[in-house]
């Protein structure tokens, strides 16, 4: 059995890490793009799999490793890493100032987001409306726009920004 887990345990391993690490990466220098996120998020389970069937398929060369003093340290240090990692005494995480942005304007009215992006409610109407987007009330949030319009409210917030690219007012500040 060892010899079946073995020929698929390392490949998922390394086919694993190979998505963590570069999802990984990508966030850390907020690079966001497509389904990053969610494939570092869930594909990680992959990694978890990948690496505990390994470490079974290898248990008596894994085991060996306890013997020996650079090992343990490694290992030490990374349980120590862990471990500290979870504990408060940290303080709470920072967010990224892009995501408290973006949920800021999306819990804003549309009348709000057209200020900040230096265009008028009644352009943003009008080029939501070419693109099958209803706005019933320039009052309303972004969330719920995109509620009655079945759409994602990070979705539709990018809509609203695509469309202030070429809406901005005559003599409105560009900065």
């Amino acid at each position: 059995m060892n010899t079946t887990i073995k020929s698929w345990a390392t490949p998922l391993a390394v086919g694993a890490f190979t998505i963590s690490a570069v999802t990984g990466l990508l966030i850390f220098f907020d690079i966001e793009i497509g389904l990053v996120e969610p494939a570092h998020r869930w594909l990680s389970w992959l990694l978890v799999t990948g690496v505990t069937l390994h470490v079974v398929a290898n248990w008596k060369q894994f085991t060996g490793y306890f013997s020996k003093k650079p090992a343990l340290g490694i290992i030490g240090a990374a349980l120590f890493v862990t471990i500290a990692s979870v504990l408060p005494i940290f303080g709470e995480r920072e967010e990224n100032p892009g995501k408290i942005a973006a949920y800021a304007l999306a819990s804003s009215s549309l009348e709000t987001v057209a200020q900040v992006v230096k265009t008028t409610p009644a352009l943003l109407v009008e080029g939501l409306a070419k693109k099958g987007i209803v706005v019933h009330d320039p009052s309303a949030t972004v969330e719920q726009i995109a509620k009655s319009n079945k759409k994602n409210p990070k979705e539709l917030l990018g809509e609203i920004l695509a469309l202030s690219k070429g809406t901005e007012t005559k003599g409105g500040d560009k900065d």
